[in-house]
């Protein structure tokens, strides 16, 4: 007997070769499987905004229950669960603001939340460098990123090097 292939999204073992393995990663269950698997871990605002773009399934609001299930293209959500769901997505959004106040008052350089502001303070940034480039540049402070432990229970590798520079070696050669 040959090697065999087990999915752990289907749950299901099967002789391992390249036509059978193909087949099943393109199956429907497989598919169904893994996505119903993904879906576990799905953020609650990708949820909720998932389901406030489709219209409500007219077959599940009247009986309760849908043929088509999770793969039902129309929203199983009644009025009240996107009510829950938007107000847990506020909770988060909440919270996680004020986390950043409280490290912003900590003193922490907290990092901007989206790409487009650090691609606008990036502009400005390089910007401001070009209208200054007969000035010399100082060099930013290094600092550890928010939520790191302390410098001194890092590894090596991950602790900042010393102000002047690693010091060398005075007979070092190389190559």
């Amino acid at each position: 007997m040959g090697k065999r292939y087990f999915c752990d999204y289907c749950d299901r073992s099967f002789q391992d070769n390249l036509h059978n393995r193909k087949k099943h990663l393109n199956g429907v269950q497989h598919l169904r499987a893994k996505r119903a698997w993904y879906d576990l871990f799905r953020d609650a605002a990708a949820i909720l905004q998932e389901e406030q773009s489709k219209k409500p399934c007219r077959k599940f609001l009247q009986t309760g229950q849908c043929d088509f299930g999770s793969n039902c293209r129309f929203s199983h959500m009644t009025e009240q669960d996107l009510e829950k769901l938007s107000a847990q997505v506020q909770a988060l959004s909440q919270a996680g603001e004020q986390r950043l106040k409280e490290l912003r008052q900590e003193g922490a350089d907290v990092p901007l939340g989206t790409i487009e502001d650090w691609l606008e303070k990036r502009a400005k940034r390089l910007s401001a460098a070009q209208s200054n480039s007969a000035l010399p540049e100082k060099p930013v402070p290094f600092q550890y990123p928010p939520g790191w432990p302390p410098p001194q229970e890092l590894p090596p590798s991950l602790q900042a090097p010393p102000a002047g520079g690693w010091p060398l070696p005075p007979n070092l050669q190389w190559g």
